[in-house]
């Protein structure tokens, strides 16, 4: 776990620059030409000083970026006539340390006197603002120059790069960077908060289960390697961290559309504020005259949660090239899952559930993990599918209108060594025929994925090639209407001689290939179809993200990460992305005596939330050893209510609005338009009792008819003007906002 207190540094001393005096507007080196084209609203303010006083500031309509002399880079939101900060620099505070030649340079000089101002040329926008200054060290023969771009089309983005170049004689060795460091302290918006007193996005894929939103804690650590593998398998995320009071918000992260292999660590230091940085392996040796540039980062300002900072950083992934797939319209309909008969599910199982998927108006039927013989190889298992059993079964539910998806994980394959559950592992046929298409470690042995799996390298055509004929295979013979990939994290590096990889992290950056291989041969074959990538019990990948027509809240630990799972996927992949609330009995688990029960039945936090509704139970009445899955004539009046009420709003269609800030509107709240009404959820803490007036925002001037759909009673009218109503509800309130 890399050492964020060692990393980052930490002091006392608060800089506050909050008086620009006798500031002057630096023009660039060049003469201004004459256009008739769009004019940037941006400025660019230099203030002389000493040492530590002074820098650079670069002015939005809703944002300031100071560049101080120490190279920190300090974000101000500009809101309501303030300038709102969480950053706390020490003195001297750098904002990026280089490792070189075995020492950590420490003498950086960053000359803000004599910055460099053009147009920003990149491709965030037409027009915006870029800042070049040069830096020097006294003790290395390197040189480096800092690139910050502001964009009018994202005034509340800094973009940040850096270029060192050798200008000395000798060859000069580099190990490790570390960009964009900040020291956050929540008392810098007033009140009685202390410094660390935060709530946090962590974009890491690190560990099943655990919450990505949450706060900071006065013993705080997060490592949140992006990228590679971590902790047996997991490993990939959202190259993000984010932080946010009431008052205002900063991110941090790579803008990269690669997944770039590094860390974002966030720890409270002992001065109670919270130390954050970009850190990046930069093994190399750079010759006389030779340079190395670091990938983009970003700091970005904002008032709100996590879902902020999260669109601007994907809406600017797109502006660089990144293409997010409309849903199509069978994406939105109820899934029903063939996991609640677990590892053994039958044909006979499967086509027994019908009569009540009909019934409740679910669409899709999902054949879950283990019907097949090897990983890698795919084959059904004779003793649960025979002969041609599994075709037979997807005509079956064809036959009664519904569709089908198929379970299963791509790229890993059994090399015989280990096992899952009950199954021991064998070499599989693809491995036996082309034992050169694994990934290597450092070692030369066979890099492992989740559930300890060997892995095929994705950089390979021929791989590639064989994940093309496996889709073709599953949708076009077998019939199936998209896939239901699961346990999907990254890849590790790959070091096979064989390969002839210009760099170990190639087999990372390809990965994204191959899924974007299943689903192009997946539409293409059938345009109604969907698939969905599951990155079971963490945050996503950016290599595949892209790549899917559902995303999923990936085995929710409760119903409190369904609803904010939900909301970091609609702010990444859009307001009108299909998020499948996975399972709803995952809404509620306990540990018993035969481990996890999966007791949950809250459909509202799906529903209300823009999720798309999903289960996994068992019916008719499988005895005892499913007991908690079951269909009872009890559970059945539930199950059929909320199917309903899902299929008559389609709320995971509407417009997802972000009006409410997770962490400091109580209750928890979400907001959606859809058909000219506004649906409002909101959330009691704890499943409790909430006694109160609830704010209904964002409503355009008007009266407003108020009406509880969950059970189905008018609640009398609002005005715009006032727009609050006092309630009293457990668990959930739902309503739904229509015009007099």
């Amino acid at each position: 776990m890399p050492n964020s207190r060692n990393l980052l540094g930490r002091s006392v001393l608060l800089i506050l620059l909050l008086s620009w005096a006798g500031c002057r507007k630096e023009q660039p080196a060049a003469a201004a030409q004459p256009t008739t084209g769009p004019v940037s609203k941006i400025t660019v303010d230099v203030r002389p000083g000493a040492n530590s006083g002074g820098g650079i500031v670069i002015t939005t309509p809703a944002a300031e970026f100071h560049l101080l002399r120490s190279g920190y880079l300090q974000g101000f939101l500009l809101k309501d006539g303030q300038r709102l900060s969480l950053d706390d620099p020490a003195p001297n505070s750098a904002g990026a340390t280089l490792i070189a030649n075995g020492k950590n340079l420490g003498d950086f000089t960053y000359d803000v006197d004599h910055p460099s101002v053009t147009e920003a040329k990149g491709k965030l926008g037409p027009t915006g603002k870029r800042v070049e200054v040069r830096v020097t060290s006294k003790s290395a023969d390197l040189d480096k120059t800092l690139a910050i771009e502001v964009y009018d089309d994202f005034p509340q983005l800094a973009v940040v790069s850096e270029s060192y170049k050798n200008t000395g004689q000798n060859d000069v060795t580099l190990a490790k960077v570390t960009l964009q460091q900040h020291r956050f302290n929540a008392a810098l918006a007033g009140g009685k908060a202390q410094p660390y007193q935060l709530w946090s996005f962590q974009g890491a894929s690190y560990d099943w289960g655990k919450d990505d939103v949450l706060p900071i804690s006065a013993s705080f650590s997060h490592p949140n390697l992006m990228g590679a593998p971590v902790n047996h398998g997991h490993g990939g995320g959202i190259p993000v961290v984010a932080f946010w009071n009431a008052s205002v918000g900063e991110a941090i992260g790579h803008i990269e559309t690669l997944p770039l292999v590094l860390s974002i660590p966030v720890a409270t230091g002992r001065d109670k504020r919270v130390d954050t940085g970009i850190a990046l392996d930069a093994t190399r040796t750079l010759k006389p005259n030779e340079s190395f540039s670091t990938p983009r980062t970003f700091l970005a300002v904002y008032h709100g949660d996590y879902y902020e900072p999260l669109r601007m950083y994907s809406l600017a992934l797109q502006k660089e090239g990144w293409t997010l797939p409309k849903p199509g319209e069978e994406a939105y309909n109820i899934a029903w899952c063939g996991w609640g008969y677990e590892f053994n599910v039958t044909p006979k199982q499967m086509l027994g559930t019908i009569p009540k998927l009909k019934e409740m108006g679910i669409k899709w039927a999902t054949l879950d993990d283990r019907w097949f013989d090897t990983y890698g190889d795919w084959r059904p298992r004779k003793d649960t599918f025979p002969d041609d059993s599994i075709k037979k079964m997807v005509g079956g539910f064809h036959r009664q209108g519904m569709l089908a998806q198929l379970w299963w994980y791509p790229l890993v394959v059994e090399d015989g060594v280990g096992k899952y559950e009950s199954h021991k592992y064998v070499v599989a046929d693809v491995v036996k025929q082309h034992p050169d298409w694994l990934i290597l470690d450092k070692d030369g042995k066979p890099a492992r994925s989740f559930r300890g799996l060997a892995t095929l390298c994705p950089a390979l055509p021929e791989v590639q090639q064989y994940h093309k004929e496996l889709t073709e295979h599953f949708i076009k013979d077998w019939g199936f209407d998209g896939h239901k990939l699961d346990n999907i994290y990254t890849v590790a590096a790959c070091y096979n001689p064989k390969h002839h990889h210009k760099s170990p992290q190639d087999s990372i950056n390809a990965m994204g290939k191959v899924y974007d291989i299943i689903y192009q041969t997946t539409r293409s074959l059938k345009p109604e179809s969907v698939t969905q990538i599951c990155p079971c019990g963490t945050t996503p990948n950016l290599a595949w993200l892209p790549f899917m027509d559902q995303a999923v809240t990936a085995d929710p630990v409760g119903a409190v990460q369904v609803r904010r799972r939900i909301k970091m996927y609609k702010a990444l992949l859009g307001p009108e992305a299909a998020v499948y609330g996975d399972h709803v009995e995952l809404t509620s688990i306990t540990q018993g005596p035969r481990g996890e029960r999966d007791l949950g039945e809250d459909f509202a936090s799906t529903i209300g939330t823009g999720g798309v509704v999903g289960t996994k139970f068992t019916w008719p009445d499988q005895g005892p050893r499913f007991r908690d899955v079951n269909l009872t004539s009890e559970k059945e009046a539930h199950w059929t209510k909320w199917t309903g009420i899902y299929n008559s709003k389609m709320l995971s269609k509407g417009d997802f609005k972000d009006l409410y800030v997770i962490g400091y509107d109580v209750p928890e709240g979400y907001a959606i338009a859809k058909d000219g009404k506004m649906y409002y959820a909101f959330f009691a803490p704890d499943s409790k009792t909430w006694s109160g007036d609830v704010e209904l925002r964002g409503l355009s001037p008007g009266k407003y008819k108020v009406y509880d759909y969950a059970n189905d009673k008018d609640l009398g009218t609002v005005d715009a003007a006032s727009p609050r109503l006092h309630t009293e509800f457990k668990d959930h309130l739902l309503l739904e906002i229509s015009k007099q």
